[in-house]
């Protein structure tokens, strides 16, 4: 057997927004083997066809219109107020999932809008992402997504400005934000930037760049529509160029291992535990002998 020590980073995995709608979702499971969520209730195939078999299923905007007299779980993203009048009108039980960070954010950008109409509302975040869609829902439409630099230049520098952020983007990113509108907004003008960045997706930067700097080879395992693990990914590769997203072991290239003595395999969080061990399990069994 071939000496290859493999370590599974401890600060991947899911953040407890993540945990929380995966508890929520499993103790309704246990209780009616039948339950529907509204979008995926995690950015990782693998976990949501493990619910799925026990009776989760995933549904649309467009098919909670058409839904009655059902329960249906609202995941960790959050949703615009529409979704609950939606489930109100059809009499629909909600399991209200949304994780307490982006709840508090959302009520923050609400109550900014209705004190100050006029102001330009900005949400840095990623046009079309079920929690920017919550966000932007709070000001009936009226929000501005910047998703980079060039996004940010199109805004009035005449009008006010309040800056928020969808909570699992880059700090640096939103950062370089902040400094450019402070350069261009008008003497007359307001702006106020809040840092509504999650702490516990922010720090994860930062460690996942030392986790990644440890190993010959890096796995980051990770659905391939998650926004978080696409930045997190991004940072195990600038740190060390041998890093390969995977989204389960099946896509393990054993030719990686040429050469390699220690391997880091790390996530998102939206990667469950048992995902990245049985990534470690697939290695170990296919370096016996």
């Amino acid at each position: 057997m071939r000496d290859i020590q493999i370590e599974i980073d401890k600060g991947s995995g899911f953040c407890f927004g993540v945990t929380t709608a995966i508890h929520k979702a499993e103790e309704e499971l246990a209780r009616n083997n039948h339950l529907y969520c509204l979008g995926d209730i995690v950015h990782n195939g693998m976990e949501v066809e493990r619910l799925h078999d026990r009776g989760l299923v995933t549904i649309d905007h467009e098919q909670l219109r058409t839904l009655h007299d059902v329960k249906v779980l609202l995941r960790a993203h959050g949703e615009p107020p529409e979704t609950y009048a939606i489930a109100k009108q059809n009499h629909i039980e909600v399991i209200d999932a949304t994780c307490p960070v982006v709840l508090a954010l959302q009520r923050r950008i609400k109550r900014q809008c209705d004190n100050n109409p006029e102001a330009q509302i900005v949400i840095f975040g990623k046009n079309g992402h079920a929690e920017v869609l919550g966000l932007v829902g709070q000001t009936e439409g009226h929000a501005i997504v910047v998703e980079n630099l060039e996004d940010v230049k199109r805004l009035d520098f005449n009008k006010d400005i309040y800056l928020y952020s969808q909570t699992t983007k880059s700090l640096d990113e939103f950062h370089h934000i902040i400094e450019y509108i402070h350069a261009h907004i008008s003497p007359s003008a307001t702006f106020r930037s809040f840092d509504t960045i999650c702490r516990q997706v922010a720090n994860r930067m930062p460690n996942i760049a030392g986790f990644a700097s440890r190993h010959d080879l890096v796995l980051f395992v990770s659905g391939r529509k998650s926004s978080n693990g696409k930045v997190l990914f991004k940072e195990c590769k600038r740190i060390n160029p041998n890093s390969y997203q995977i989204e389960s072991a099946e896509e393990i290239d054993m030719k990686w291992l040429d050469g390699v003595s220690t391997i880091g395999i790390c996530g998102a969080t939206s990667t469950p535990k048992w995902l990245m061990e049985e990534c470690r399990e697939y290695i170990l069994q296919k370096t016996k002998g």
